[in-house]
């Protein structure tokens, strides 16, 4: 094999993705080459020729540019091998570090113009031998914990004097993340490589030993369980020889009592007596004496027939959810219809109610209002990362530890058949071996078939009927279609700027003075107040970090009355919030100062409402390219590939040469790259900015819009036009363009609101071109710009 010096480096190389591996230099690794882009490189590779290896950031199988880092390794091929299968399986010898200037192809495979990483020979020193003697030491106390780690890695590490190449070595073997894995080839500075391994490392030791304690724990809990349980049997077998009394006896005499007094459905009595008389005729020794006499003790103790009493009074119903909810008018509406149901007919199906919106707007509070205005029990229940099918339906009777499911352990706790039963985070079930959470939920849910909901460890049937079950979700796409079928879902939006200051007016300043010892009469938080914390220090739909910054408030302020320093009332307002809360963490943002060339207002919906988003197009010579930054998403990266589709069919109308897109690079950006973005409602405003870029026409500064444009030029109805229309009147601008199939949606927003607005319903790309850049529409498919 040829030494790296020696071997001819050219400026093109071939590049093979990486699909989970990161390969650093100096190493010998067996590679499996199964795509066919993969097996074409390796098979036109001369012999002794270099190729490039480069990391894809994710698993997809055909990777696209976007997709790869630009630093990789250069590497040779020591050894090749054909599969039967037809796979190709190559040990590479990894050489040097290299980057990635600039790609040259995607067929039929990949190659770039790259660069070598040059590494110097780092010269000991006193910090790097201190630095490499610590990574040493934590690498022998990982062999110590690990079992499963390589002693040879190790032995490997002691032999490396160069600080760079023991790093790599160490990252190689230990449990990174590909990102870091990344992260560790991208670093050329020795000393600092090693110091970022250290930190990795460092992690590793306190998580392994983390892992050892809990396995030490449970192993001396188990010792600790076997010795109560020898212990228990000797003091039976000490009270037996002093004649103090047959607890076995006593514990059958006291399921007979309960038996006599519980008012048990038919089927569960019959139940309950066939299961007495075994646990007569058994020993107490036996294993089954516990698990019968534990199933008796739940079979008892669940309320069959035992209901509370509904208050069914309208209006004390409506001034109790008025009382402890602002706004929330169609959850409110659902739940008085409920109880008129229920007032004028008698008995009624338990509805199933799915509450949907953004963390923080009051899901799970309403439904405790909804049990207190129905004088009814309230249980919670989080299904968060449930995986198990047996947290819903119970496990059988012949797993050791047994019990309910939890819907059933809940029932019970309520002491009462017709509780407000609240099922938080219904999205975030999870499915794996054990079950599918979500497919048990169904007999639960369905008012059809919950009558007769059997539990596996009751194994009798219960009537869930009764039970009011509320749902609550942040969205619904991970939520199956079956279920969501069951359910009648009410969508709670986030709250408005107004919504959020008249909520904390109403509910949390008065709240947090109260819970921080204070008196309503020394603390006065002003309007404006309010409204600088909800514009400058929350960003979100909810209220929860807003109510936070007004306890942060409280507590500075309780500080100065517990050092009494407090000589009078405290006023906060607009100009000293920053006294309480420090300078701010967002600034709004805002509409364009003037109408430019390529610049375009649209709308958007975050978690935290509607947001202005501006669109820049700028057009280059080149060869026809598209290129769209800001971390745009599929979707939104569909819409801009339409709008170019788009205007490419209506070039002559536009004024442009049919062929301007073989010699024009057109780049798409969207500000704020670290904040990834989707959605379909940016293609008009994506459209209309490569329009302006390419015509040299600016789009006026006044007008924001939305809508999902198809390649026709047809505009398509989208959501959250309540939020992006106030998000436009925040900023100042007057005049938005919608979809017409939206014009049913703007019924929700605020009279104040459209008052002072120009709203135009548009349904085809021609209506907006002639309003936005002051076109004239001759006719539907000519389109004329003129430079008035």
């Amino acid at each position: 094999m040829e030494k790296p010096d020696n071997i001819e480096i050219p400026d093109i190389l071939p590049v093979l993705p990486l699909k989970n591996t990161v390969i650093y230099p100096q190493m010998m690794i067996p590679l499996t080459v199964g795509r066919d882009k993969s097996i074409k490189l390796i098979n036109d590779l001369p012999p002794g020729k270099v190729l490039g290896l480069v990391a894809q950031k994710s698993e997809i199988e055909e990777p696209f540019l976007l997709d790869l880092y630009q630093v990789g390794t250069m590497a040779t091929i020591f050894k090749m091998m054909r599969m039967p299968d037809g796979t190709l399986s190559v040990i590479v010898q990894a050489l040097k570090r290299i980057k990635i200037k600039e790609w040259v192809q995607e067929e039929p495979y990949f190659s770039a113009q790259i660069e070598v990483i040059e590494e110097e020979e780092t010269t000991q020193t006193v910090e790097g031998e201190g630095i490499k003697r610590h990574v040493l030491s934590l690498l022998e106390r990982i062999t110590n914990i690990s079992t499963d780690f390589s002693k040879e890695v190790y032995i490997a590490a002691l032999n490396t004097e160069e600080i760079g190449r023991l790093a790599d070595i160490i990252a190689f073997n230990i449990n990174l993340k590909l990102p870091e894995r990344q992260k560790i080839l991208e670093i050329t500075d020795h000393l600092k490589r090693l110091e970022q391994v250290t930190e990795y490392l460092q992690r590793e030791i306190e998580i392994l030993e983390l892992a050892d304690k809990i396995h030490s724990q449970v192993r001396d809990e188990l010792s600790k369980a076997q010795k109560q349980a020898i212990l228990r049997e000797q003091l039976k077998a000490i009270q037996k020889e002093l004649g103090e009394g047959d607890e076995r006896n006593i514990e059958i005499n006291e399921f007979k009592r309960k038996m006599e007094t519980a008012d048990l459905p038919e089927h569960a009595k019959a139940q309950a007596e066939r299961e007495l008389e075994k646990l007569e005729r058994m020993p107490p020794y036996a294993a089954e004496y516990i698990v019968s006499r534990t199933y008796l003790d739940w079979l008892l103790s669940i309320p069959w027939k035992s209901s509370s009493e509904d208050s069914l009074s309208i209006k004390e119903a409506s001034a109790i959810l008025d009382e402890d909810h602002y706004d929330l008018e169609k959850p409110k509406e659902r739940i008085l219809d409920f109880l008129a149901v229920r007032k004028l007919k008698g008995q009624a199906k338990g509805p199933i109610l799915c509450f949907v919106g953004p963390p923080g707007v009051g899901k799970t509070s309403l439904g405790q209002s909804v049990a207190k205005s129905l004088n009814r029990k309230f249980i919670r229940m989080s299904l968060g990362g449930m995986r198990d099918e047996a947290e819903i339906r119970g496990h059988r009777r012949t797993y050791v530890g047994a019990i309910p499911g939890r819907i059933i352990q809940g029932i019970r706790n309520a002491g009462a058949n017709n509780p407000v039963f609240m099922l938080d985070e219904i999205d975030k079930i999870g499915i794996d071996f054990r079950g599918d959470p979500a497919a048990a939920l169904l007999e639960a849910l369905d008012p059809e078939q919950n009558h007769s909901f059997t539990d596996h460890y009751l194994e009798v049937p219960f009537d869930l009927s009764k039970v009011f079950f509320i749902l609550t979700a942040n969205f619904l796409d991970t939520v199956p279609p079956a279920l969501r079928d069951r359910m009648e879902v009410i969508e709670l939006p986030g709250y408005t700027e107004p919504e959020k200051g008249e909520i904390a007016k109403r509910y949390l300043v008065p709240k947090q003075i109260k819970e921080n010892g204070l008196e309503n009469e020394e603390v006065i938080i002003e309007r404006s107040a309010l409204e600088e914390i909800i514009r400058y220090y929350t960003r979100e739909a909810g209220v929860r970090n807003l109510e936070r910054s007004i306890a942060n408030v409280c507590r500075k302020i309780a500080r100065k009355k517990a050092e009494e320093s407090l000589s009078s009332n405290v006023i906060v307002e607009a100009s000293n919030i920053k006294d309480y809360l420090g300078i701010r963490r967002f600034w709004l943002e805002e509409a364009q100062k003037e109408s430019e060339i390529g610049v375009a207002t649209g709308l958007a919906v975050t978690p935290a409402g509607g947001e202005v988003l501006l669109i820049e197009t700028s057009c280059v010579e080149g060869k026809g390219n598209l290129s769209l930054t800001g971390q745009l998403g599929e979707v939104m990266q569909e819409s801009a590939k339409a709008g170019l589709t788009y205007i490419r069919s209506r070039a002559q109308e536009l004024g442009l040469n049919p062929g301007f897109y073989d010699k024009t690079d057109i780049h798409v950006h969207v500000p704020q790259g670290a904040i990834p973005k989707d959605g379909p409602s940016a293609g008009i405003t994506i459209a209309v900015s490569m329009i302006s870029a390419l015509t040299k026409h600016p789009v006026r500064k006044d007008v924001a819009m939305t809508g999902e444009i198809t390649l026709r030029g047809k505009i398509l109805p989208i959501g959250g036009v309540k939020e992006k229309v106030m998000a436009a009147q925040r900023v100042g601008l007057n005049k938005v363009f919608l979809p017409r199939e939206n014009e049913k949606d703007l019924e929700e927003i605020p009279l104040y609101i459209k008052e002072g607005m120009e709203i135009s319903l548009v349904g085809h790309m021609d209506e907006v071109l002639s309003k936005v850049f002051e076109l004239e529409v001759k006719s539907q498919n000519n389109i004329r710009i003129s430079n008035s």
